[in-house]
C-alpha cells in the first residue's frame, strides 16, 4: 500500500460528488484515475475487506472465493504475474491483528460497515469482470482465441466471488438487517429505494456479458467441437453467472424471508425471492443452448410463454 502511494496520492472520495443515491449510500464514487491510483483505491477496498473477514463468520468456501478474486483484482490493477503475485503484493496488504477484546466498536456499528465494506469489495468485482469480459471479446474479435481465455478465466474467478462478497456483506443477523439497515435504503432516509440494478459497476458487467455472447454466440456443441478449451472456460463463466442468481434468491430469503424489495415494482411478483427466482429462470433460458449441462426444461417453459 505505502509503494503504491507513493507513485500516486490517493483520491479524497468525501470531496467528489456522488452521481446517485447508491453511490452516496455505499460510499463509492466515479473518477477518472491514473493505473497506480486506481491500483492504490482497489487495494484499499480489499485491505476494509481482508480485515473484516477476520472477524466475519463466512463459511470456508465462500471464504476461499472471495479471497481468489481479491487476490485477482490486485493481479489486475497492478499488472503482476501470477508467479510474481507474493513478491509484488505489500505485505501491508495482509490482514492486521485486530483490537484488544472490549476495546474495538459496538457489534452493531461493526455489522453496519460489514454490510459497506462486503457491498464495496463486490463492486471491485462487478468492474474488474466487465473490464476482463471486455478484453475477452476484444480478443475474440481479433482472433486471439489464446488471450481470450486467460481473461475468461480471469473473469471467471470474480463472478465466482460475487455471491461469496455478497455473503460477506450479509453476515450479520437477519434481525439488525430488517431493523437499522433495511429502513436507511429507501425514502425517507435516500431519495429512491436502493437497488442493485442502480450499481453502474454491475451495468457494466451485464453489458459485457451481452457483448461477449454477440461475438461467441454459438451453442455449445459447435463450440465445442471447433474450440473446445473456448467452449470450456465460456461455460464456466455462464454456470458462475447463473451461480450468482440462483445464491442472491436465497440470500435474499435468509434476509428478507417472503418480503417485498424495496425497490421492487408494484406489476412485480409478490415477494423479493419470487423476482430474484425469475431473474435466475431467465438468464438460465438464456444460458441453456451455451451451457453443456443447461437448464433446458426452464428453457422450454420460457419459450413456451413467450409464444404463448
Amino acid at each position: 500500500m505505502a509503494a503504491l502511494a507513493a507513485l500516486a496520492p490517493a483520491v479524497a472520495g468525501e470531496d467528489i460528488p456522488a452521481e446517485s443515491a447508491s453511490q452516496s449510500y455505499f460510499r463509492v464514487r466515479e473518477v477518472e484515475l491514473s493505473d497506480q491510483q486506481a491500483a492504490l483505491h482497489g487495494a484499499l477496498v480489499i485491505h476494509r475487506g481482508l480485515e473484516d473477514l477476520c472477524e466475519a463468520p463466512l463459511s470456508g468456501a465462500d471464504l476461499a472465493l472471495e479471497v481468489a478474486g481479491m487476490r485477482q483484482s490486485l493481479l489486475d490493477l497492478t499488472g503482476a504475474a501470477p508467479d510474481a503475485a507474493h513478491e509484488r503484493v505489500p505485505d501491508t496488504l495482509l490482514p492486521v491483528a485486530g483490537p484488544d477484546p472490549g476495546t474495538g466498536p459496538s457489534l452493531e456499528s461493526a455489522w453496519s460497515a460489514r454490510w459497506l465494506i462486503g457491498h464495496q469489495v463486490h463492486v471491485l468485482f462487478n468492474l474488474c469482470a466487465a473490464v476482463a469480459v471486455a478484453d475477452a471479446t476484444d480478443h475474440l474479435r481479433h482472433g486471439d482465441d489464446e488471450a481470450a481465455l486467460g481473461r475468461l478465466a480471469d473473469a471467471t474467478v470474480y463472478v465466482s466471488g460475487f455471491p461469496a462478497a455478497m455473503n460477506h456483506a450479509s453476515t450479520i443477523p437477519a434481525d439488525y438487517y430488517m431493523t437499522a439497515i433495511r429502513q436507511t435504503m429507501a425514502p425517507p432516509s435516500t431519495d429512491i429505494p436502493l437497488s442493485g440494478r442502480q450499481h453502474r459497476g454491475y451495468k457494466l458487467f451485464r453489458a459485457a456479458m451481452k457483448n461477449l455472447l454477440t461475438v461467441l454466440p454459438d451453442p455449445y456443441e459447435q463450440l465445442a467441437a471447433r474450440a473446445p478449451e473456448l467452449a470450456g472456460i465460456r461455460g464456466a463463466l455462464l454456470e458462475a453467472d447463473i451461480v450468482d442468481a440462483e445464491r442472491h434468491v436465497t440470500l435474499a430469503y435468509s434476509m428478507v424471508h417472503l418480503r417485498r424489495s424495496i425497490a421492487q415494482r408494484p406489476e412485480g411478483p409478490d415477494n423479493a425471492v419470487a423476482e430474484l427466482r425469475l431473474m435466475r429462470h431467465r438468464r438460465a433460458a438464456q444460458y441453456a443452448p451455451l451451457i453443456r449441462f443447461g437448464d433446458h426444461y426452464i428453457a422450454d417453459a420460457v419459450a413456451s410463454l413467450r409464444h404463448s
